[in-house]
């Protein structure tokens, strides 16, 4: 009787919380299932309980790495862990998990139980303040960024030229790729070709294409890339690199939307959009007479330049969260994000790869870093400011040397804000008592008087 009035006592508080709760025995068949977990899963209790739990869930962890399974094989607690399930109406539904052993007062494992709460509105919320900072494939807080996004619409709807100008790595084609998915030509074919990749006569055989007999080796006829970029949209990177004469030969597909193959007498129309980029100050390069006048104003009917990764540091953490995501799902990972010390030293990274370094960042962790967060110890040894750190080095003296360069940027820092803890704290991206914390650690020694009174931070 008492057994009775305990379980029915049981069976009300579970549902009288709003996270779904299940338990399941040894042989992953539900043994209990409450009210909360009905309303999340659409499936009512009669029919869950009895049933294996990857038949009530359908979640894609059941198809990798289940956190119910590594607590029952590891007999440890799992705590939010997010997944996504199938409802009963089919609907993906998001949710985060926490999974634990289930005993009972002798302590011994009778099963596995898992707790789970509908991240529906949590997604939807991200996905609206994410969206907020996005354009097509690109992510970005910055002014100068959210500037350029507010006039791709009308960009992407015309069809005019476009010059796009940044340092290598910042996303130039990236941002052409987003022009054309954005574009009317979206169905189009988007075609890529590196100019300063080529020399003058491989790079015309590859835009124009050829006729059999053109030259040595042309045994048959070639469409180039103009053809097949047809009502699509072709991308002509580094345009500063190509020489006067093939500039020549472009100026007359942009001035007539026409050309003519190598060895042909015919010419076709070019329908193709035109879209270039440089790396190179073009408007120098025309006053220096290197690149020519007359292309330079036909390439540059709309102009847009990408600033460099050191002055929009505040995407940092938004490109990370990206990466991270990026590789968790082609690897079938669950890469938490990045430590306080990462993030710390990343913000001060001068990025001289800008966007593209940051990603060859975050890929080179990943091999070094399977689960959790990655650390300090997962990242390239180039980073750590000068410290050369050789490949035998053993794992103390890695982080020897991180302290070195943490040390140094702590310093640095502090030096630039006159000493004010606060604002370096905040320059640095942390809490003012973890600034406090690192200083004692690293045994650093500084003025006793605080700054505040010598800075406007």
């Amino acid at each position: 009787m008492k057994k009775a009035i305990a379980e029915d006592a049981t069976t009300v508080i579970l549902d009288s919380i709003s996270d779904g709760v299940f338990t399941v025995d040894h042989d992953w068949r539900i043994t209990s299932f409450n009210r909360a977990a009905e309303e999340i899963t659409g499936i009512r209790r009669e029919e869950a309980i009895g049933r294996f739990c990857w038949e009530v869930f359908r979640s894609n962890m059941c198809e990798g790495d289940c956190a119910l399974k590594r607590t029952m094989k590891e007999g440890k607690s799992f705590v939010s862990s997010s997944t996504y399930i199938i409802n009963g109406q089919r609907k993906r539904v998001p949710i985060q998990v926490s999974t634990s052993v289930l005993k009972n007062k002798s302590g011994k494992v009778l099963g596995g139980v898992e707790t789970f709460r509908d991240h529906s509105l949590v997604e939807e919320l991200r996905r609206e303040i994410e969206g907020r900072h996005m354009f097509g494939e690109m992510v970005s807080r910055s002014k100068a960024m959210q500037e350029i996004f507010s006039i791709l619409p009308q960009i992407a709807e015309s069809d005019s030229t476009v010059l796009i100008e940044g340092e290598t790595g910042t996303g130039k084609e990236v941002m052409a790729r987003t022009i054309h998915r954005q574009s009317l030509r979206k169905n189009g074919s988007f075609v890529a070709i590196n100019c300063g990749a080529l020399p003058d006569a491989l790079l015309e055989s590859e835009l124009f294409g050829y006729k059999a007999g053109a030259f040595t080796g042309a045994v048959k006829d070639k469409e180039g890339l103009f053809a097949a970029a047809d009502d699509g949209t072709i991308f002509l990177d580094e345009i500063g690199e190509t020489s006067s004469a093939f500039q020549v030969r472009l100026l007359r597909v942009l001035e007539a939307k026409e050309y003519q193959p190598l060895g042909s007498v015919e010419r076709k129309t070019c329908n193709a959009r035109i879209i270039t980029a440089t790396n190179r100050n073009l408007s120098d390069m025309v006053d220096e007479n290197t690149f020519r006048r007359d292309l330079f104003y036909r390439i540059n009917t709309v102009r847009l330049a990408l600033p460099p990764l050191r002055e929009r540091r505040e995407d940092i953490p938004l490109l990370m969260e990206r990466f991270i995501s990026k590789l968790n799902r082609l690897q079938n990972l669950e890469i938490a994000g990045v430590s306080q010390d990462v993030l710390s030293l990343l913000m001060h990274h001068p990025f001289p790869g800008n966007i593209r370094e940051l990603e060859n960042i975050i890929e080179h962790a990943f091999i070094l870093c399977k689960s959790g967060e990655i650390e300090t110890q997962h990242l390239p040894k180039q980073l750590f400011d000068g410290v050369q750190v050789q490949p035998e080095t053993g794992q103390k003296d890695l982080e020897e040397s991180f302290e070195d360069a943490e040390s140094r940027l702590i310093l640095r820092t502090l030096e630039q804000n006159n000493y004010n803890r606060l604002a370096t704290a905040r320059a640095l991206g942390i809490h003012k008592a973890t600034l406090f914390r690192k200083i004692k650690k690293l045994g650093l020694t500084l003025p006793k008087q605080d700054g505040r009174s010598q800075t406007t931070h």
